[in-house]
């Protein structure tokens, strides 16, 4: 059985990039399946060291995507201060309404950006205002659904921010 937190790591991310991975438990059995030691907490504590987040997808299903670094910036601090700064979101047809804390939307902005996730097209951010185009209005509830739960839940130690 390999061990190695690093090697465990980079497949994580590898099988979180090429796979539609929705549950802790599936993520563990495929990590096991690869030959690593790894019991559902150490799962839980890689997805929340490497920035992955749960997404929902148009279509209502959820899945794990890896949250990309942002210069030396660790994805979980990143993720920290977009949750934390994040006060409602609502969608108005294909855009997203985000309001922040005032002077942290540049920030919220950014964080989002960073994350590249598949459905959004660009953000645009004032002092306590971000607008964020999704490439449709589907996948704008999805992202309000993803972006809810965000705020909902925080930085949560099972990686579902």
């Amino acid at each position: 059985m390999k061990t190695g937190k690093n090697a465990r790591q980079e497949l994580i991310l590898r099988l979180i990039r090429e796979k539609d991975i929705s549950t802790q438990e599936d993520l563990t059995r495929l990590v096991r399946e690869a030959g690593f030691e790894a019991t559902q907490a150490t799962c839980s504590r890689d997805i929340k060291e490497l920035g992955i987040i749960k997404i929902t997808l148009p279509n209502k299903t959820t899945k794990y995507a890896v949250l990309d670094r942002t210069g030396d910036v660790a994805p979980g601090r990143l993720l920290a201060v977009f949750s934390n700064s994040l006060v409602s979101v609502q969608a108005a047809m294909n855009i997203l309404v985000i309001k922040t804390l005032p002077g942290m939307a540049q920030a919220a902005a950014s964080a989002l950006d960073s994350m590249h996730l598949q459905d959004v097209v660009g953000t645009i951010a004032g002092d306590d205002t971000v607008f964020c185009a999704a490439s449709g209005i589907d996948e704008a509830k999805a992202l309000v659904m993803t972006i809810s739960d965000m705020m909902d839940r925080g930085t949560s130690a099972d990686g579902t921010v």
